[in-house]
C-alpha cells in the first residue's frame, strides 16, 4: 500500500467532479506523502476548463503560505477527466514538475492517485479509512 485517504476527502472530490461536469474540476490536496487528509476544491482559473484545469494561484499561494505557518502541509492536487479516463493525460505529463507531490484524478466517480516522479507519474495504491 502506497497511500491512505480519508473517506471525506474521497468523498470532497468526487462531489467537486460531478458538481463541475462537463468541465474539469481542482482543488489542493493536504496531509503527508503518505496520507490524504482533506481536499480543498479551489477554482479552476484556465481559459477552456472543459478541456484543462489551472488551480486558482491565489488558492495556491494561500495554502502554501498556512503550511509555513505550521498549518497542514500540501500534499499535493486534484482534477477531474470528463472524459471518463482516471489516469494521467499528455497535458498533466507536460505540466508535472517532478517534485513528488501526489495527483490524484477523479474520473467516472472513481479516483486514481499518482506520484509525480522525475522520472514521471507512478501510480499508487490506497485504501480509504474513516474520516
Amino acid at each position: 500500500m502506497d497511500l491512505t485517504v480519508t473517506s471525506e476527502a474521497l468523498g470532497a472530490m468526487i462531489a467537486h467532479a460531478d458538481r463541475e461536469e462537463p468541465g474539469e474540476c481542482c482543488g489542493i490536496l493536504y496531509g503527508t506523502s503518505r496520507q490524504i487528509a482533506r481536499a480543498q476544491a479551489t477554482a479552476n482559473v484556465h481559459p477552456d476548463p472543459a478541456r484543462h484545469f489551472e488551480i486558482d494561484p491565489q488558492a495556491l499561494l494561500d495554502a502554501h503560505r498556512s503550511a509555513r505557518g505550521g498549518g497542514a502541509e500540501v500534499a499535493g492536487y486534484y482534477h477531474s477527466h470528463p472524459n471518463g479516463r482516471a489516469a494521467p493525460s499528455g497535458t498533466d505529463q507536460a505540466s508535472a514538475s517532478g517534485d513528488g507531490r501526489i495527483w490524484a484524478i477523479v474520473a467516472s466517480g472513481k479516483v486514481t492517485f499518482w506520484r509525480d516522479d522525475l522520472e514521471g507519474f507512478r501510480a499508487l495504491s490506497y485504501t480509504v479509512r474513516p474520516g
